[in-house]
């Protein structure tokens, strides 16, 4: 599944990047939202939304959409997995609390033993 989520983020992204360009290089044909009511002769669904850009908009919009849904599907994790996450992280961090325990104890240790040879060889 991570294939198919690193596959599906970068299509999203192109289709992003694309749908960025595509608004910004369409011209300004309509009044926008006042032509809608103020009667303009320029109205919300005339003859001149056809257009090749206005298609090619409105269908990008949709797989947008439909893409950002599908990453999101592909992307989630489960309450078990991040459960298995946490519990891994915990074990690790106590492995690493028990071996710094482990070398400390290993060199008090060494530290007696080399007190009581030397304390045996000067009894000697």
């Amino acid at each position: 599944m991570a294939i198919l989520g690193i596959i599906l983020l970068v299509v999203f992204c192109i289709i992003s990047l694309l749908l960025i360009f595509l608004v910004a290089v369409q011209g300004e044909n309509s009044v926008g939202l006042g032509g809608i009511f103020g009667g303009s002769s320029d109205s919300a669904f005339g003859s001149n939304t056809s257009t090749f850009l206005t298609k090619i908009t409105t269908i990008l919009t949709i797989v947008f959409m439909v893409l950002s849904l599908v990453v999101a599907i592909v992307n989630k994790s489960s309450d078990s997995e991040i459960e298995a996450a946490i519990a891994a992280e915990a074990e690790a961090e106590e492995a690493a609390m028990n071996w710094a325990t482990e070398s400390t104890d290993d060199s008090t240790l060494q530290a007696e033993s080399t007190e009581g040879a030397a304390e045996t060889v000067s009894a000697q």
